[in-house]
């Protein structure tokens, strides 16, 4: 057994693949403990886009020993709450309980990963449920631009597919289908288990063990190749819509790399909150928009840094241009040191609050498993983030930050509104 000191963490290995992890914090009283699969909607295939979510769904509905009711009333009846969802690397099933519950909480949550039922009324329930779902998505303009660039950036790969699937996808999925994808992605070998909040771990290693030990191991068969980005202009004309919904992309670092945390300084000075520079030129100075922003989204092989505005037809241009004037300024001259000390400090503020939760750390102990196998202190990303220099934003930004490889998505009552690959010029 592996035992980190620094953020007290502890891990151990099941003979069949199963990694436990958990971060004893002995000043709260509650527990949130989460099983992860290493792998999520990019895994799936094309004619099954949509499974891994619907098969989270489905594990709600009942399983060999509770019904759906069983299930949520035994959560409930300990004042805990269940969750999952599903992403597009990863799968998470998780529960936060009082300490003195967890026994009660892991039963349940085990349960649903080992012994669902896939019942045939329960699919076909559930399938109009996803298929509401869907719809509800489709009418949230948020959703439909990210899905259109997603759809775009990375054409031809499951990346780029939505995590939900399509009507198509979803009502082509059967019984004999879900069950072996559920073989497929819910081996112990593709499992973290871990927990945070006041555990013991070796409480914690033999409550996994002694349901998860007879797991045999399975080796995966669905190739999963590195995505290519491809730089677009999408324009989609959705008269319903009293704005004119923006999203401009460019590619990035994928999350191992070491240059992320140079990526993260540089959304953050140029999107990522209110002193931030597209904030501040488009918002407040110019008053184009209400919400703009800036996001990085990092995957284990590929990366995204979009920008997100949401503003009139008239003015849509101008926020365009506003957007590409920032990228430019970013990338011909130098981050003055005042900015750059502001961004690093709200990044690392940022950061260190997002971590005083039992659900943030034993997500952020999953997270760095499944993408590192290690697990790094507040102090060591600290350093890092302090180590960013001004030449490094401006490096990322001559290696990104150029017209052939900005795509634009533009969703909205567009009234005959054109955008050329010429004003996307860097």
């Amino acid at each position: 057994m592996q035992i980190t000191e620094k953020r007290n963490i502890s891990k151990q290995v099941l003979p069949n693949g199963l990694t436990v992890l958990s971060e004893r914090m002995e000043h709260v009283r509650s527990i949130c403990v989460g099983i992860w699969l290493n792998t999520g909607s990019r895994q799936e295939l094309p004619e099954r886009n949509g499974i891994s979510h619907f098969i989270e769904h489905m594990v709600f509905k009942g399983t060999e020993t509770r019904s759906a009711e069983d299930i949520a009333r035994s959560v409930d009846s300990i004042g805990g709450h269940l969750d999952a969802f599903t992403a597009k690397e990863c799968v998470s099933f998780n529960t936060v309980v009082l300490d003195e519950h967890l026994d009660i909480a892991f039963d349940v949550l085990s349960d649903l990963v080992l012994h669902p039922l896939f019942n045939p009324d329960d699919i076909n329930k559930e399938r109009s449920v996803v298929m509401e779902e869907i719809k509800a998505e489709e009418d949230n303009p948020d959703y439909l631009l990210h899905e259109l660039f997603s759809r775009n950036f990375w054409k031809g790969h499951a990346i780029g597919k939505p995590i939900l699937g399509t009507k198509e996808t979803i009502s082509g999925l059967a019984k004999n289908v879900i069950e072996e994808q559920f073989r497929l992605s819910y081996r112990p070998n593709n499992m973290v288990i871990a927990a945070a909040g006041n555990v013991q771990h070796d409480r914690l290693f033999n409550l996994v063990n002694d349901r998860f030990h007879r797991m045999k191991k399975v080796e995966p068969t669905v190739p999963d190749p590195a995505p290519r980005t491809h730089a677009h202009i999408t324009l989609r004309n959705k008269p319903s819509l009293e704005q004119v919904h923006v999203c401009l992309g460019v590619p990035s670092y994928p999350l191992p790399d070491e240059r992320r945390y140079a990526c993260y300084v540089l959304n953050t000075l140029l999107g990522g909150g209110m002193s931030s520079r597209l904030f501040q030129n488009i918002r407040e100075k110019q008053g184009l928009a209400y919400s703009v922003f800036s996001d990085l989204t990092p995957y284990r092989d590929t990366g995204c840094l979009l920008v997100y505005a949401g503003t009139s037809p008239d003015s849509a241009p101008r926020v365009v241009a506003s957007i590409m004037h920032e990228l430019r300024d970013i990338k011909e001259n130098q981050v003055p040191a005042d900015e750059l000390r502001r961004a690093k400090d709200h990044l690392k503020g940022s950061m260190m609050l997002g971590l005083e939760s039992t659900g943030s750390r034993m997500s952020n102990l999953s997270r760095q498993e499944l993408y590192f196998g290690k697990f790094f202190t507040l102090d060591e990303m600290i350093a890092k983030i302090e180590a960013v220099t001004a030449e490094d934003i401006a490096a990322i930004s001559r290696e990104f930050f150029r017209g052939e490889l900005i795509s634009l998505t533009v969703l909205g009552r567009l009234d005959g509104l054109k955008f050329t690959r010429e004003m996307l010029a860097c």
